[in-house]
């Protein structure tokens, strides 16, 4: 669509009118080369200006070209068989049968769900007027929960977050019968690539080893990251979440194309479970703004199965996609224009977290219902672990064998 195509010009100008010599081509390959004989920057900045850069001219001119012939409608439905490709994006991503009607209805269960128990929360703080989309915009625009939008301002935020990495690493033991032995550190995203980024996101560290694990942040204007939302974001993509989860799957004693491979249900299904495990391990007896943050982000994610399915299957347009994420968590609009143009050109992907975290759940119900007192969290969350990423099915299976070990045992 039209819109997909607005931004990628104005980032790809940004990467061209920077000195070939101080381009992130560059540089990257100097750091890595540091201890190589040979005179890498001269040679790498001659590429870059004599053959990227002009291949990067002619790829601007071909996606304004593709721009000016672009349709506005968002999802894949406009596309021949669209309807039978989203149903199979679907069934990809999420790795279940689920079908875009019932995606749609379990997201707006979801939304309800959470809707309540934020209506709740909010009103024992005393937010008691408007929508809970209206009092959680309230929230996001509350200069209290703002870091300054500068350098210092930004650096406080970035140390905040790993005192919380460190108050939830001393209670892993408590919960979980494995530990990652990889070092987790925070970044804040490149400002290069900050502008058409989401809000945070892990890369994994490698598997000798040598490099750690990174979660990296964007802030590229902290009025997008209040206080109140940073804790179970950090949870999700550090500790519980894909830091400890991706960490022990390089870890654990399983063929090479299992460490690395990756199942988007399983391994966001886990983070975002991980956030609900924050909560029940006690992070937020002390903060009840966080916990709303955490209820809004769990609600987000329902949110992301009404809106991919409501475009991809039932016509929404973008904009009214826009407009029921932002009245529905009362995000900021850059924010919420970022993630709908995301689902638009990633149809089903963005299903997996929330259908994957209710499979998660769905498996502990069912190991603690058959164990009765023999279940034991850590041996359960152990077993989930050490399997690495499988497709919800296989998971399924896990837990069984999970369950017959333990009663065996």
């Amino acid at each position: 669509p039209d819109f997909a195509l607005d931004k990628a010009p104005t980032q790809m100008a940004a990467l061209r009118t920077v000195d070939p010599g101080k381009s992130v081509m560059v540089e990257a390959l100097v750091s890595k080369a540091k201890n190589i004989p040979g005179d890498w920057e001269a040679r790498a900045t001659k590429i870059v200006a004599e053959k990227v850069y002009p291949a990067l001219d002619r790829q601007i001119a071909l996606v304004k070209d593709m721009r000016s012939k672009a349709v506005h409608d968002a999802g894949v439905w406009r596309l021949p068989k669209g309807q039978e490709y989203y149903a199979d994006s679907v069934i990809a991503a999420t790795t279940t049968n689920m079908t875009p009607e019932e995606i749609h209805k379990t997201g707006l269960e979801v939304v309800a769900d959470y809707t309540a128990r934020i209506d709740a929360d909010m009103k024992k703080l005393g937010l008691t007027k408007g929508t809970v989309g209206q009092r959680l915009r309230q929230m996001y625009e509350d200069p209290k929960f703002r870091y300054p939008n500068t350098d210092a301002g930004k650096e406080k935020l970035l140390a905040d977050l790993n005192k919380k990495v460190q108050a939830i690493r001393a209670k892993l033991p408590e919960y979980y019968g494995v530990l990652p032995k990889a070092d987790l550190v925070i970044k804040r995203v490149p400002k290069a690539t900050e502008a058409g980024a989401p809000g945070g996101y892990y890369n994994p560290g490698s598997l000798d080893g040598k490099r750690p694990g990174m979660y990296y942040i964007n802030l590229r204007d902290t009025a997008e990251v209040p206080s109140w939302t940073l804790s179970t974001l950090t949870y999700h993509e550090g500790i519980p979440g894909h830091h400890m989860q991706l960490s022990i799957q390089q870890e654990t004693d399983l063929p090479l194309i299992r460490k690395v491979s990756g199942f988007t249900a399983y391994i966001e299904g886990w983070a975002l479970y991980s956030e609900q495990m924050a909560d029940e391990m006690g992070m937020y007896a002390d903060d009840p703004w966080g916990r709303i943050g955490y209820m809004h982000d769990a609600m987000f994610r329902g949110v992301r199965l009404v809106v991919d399915s409501g475009m991809h299957a039932m016509k929404w347009s973008r904009e009214k996609a826009i407009k029921y994420y932002t009245d529905t968590l009362g995000d900021l609009d850059a924010s919420a224009i970022t993630e709908v143009e995301r689902y638009c050109v990633w149809p089903g992907q963005a299903c997996a977290y929330m259908v994957g975290k209710l499979d998660i759940l769905k498996q502990r119900e069912k190991a603690k219902a058959a164990l009765g007192p023999k279940f034991d969290i850590r041996q359960f969350h152990k077993a989930i672990l050490v399997c690495g990423a499988v497709p919800l099915a296989i998971l399924d299976t896990v837990a069984d064998r999970y369950i017959a070990a333990t009663k065996a045992g």
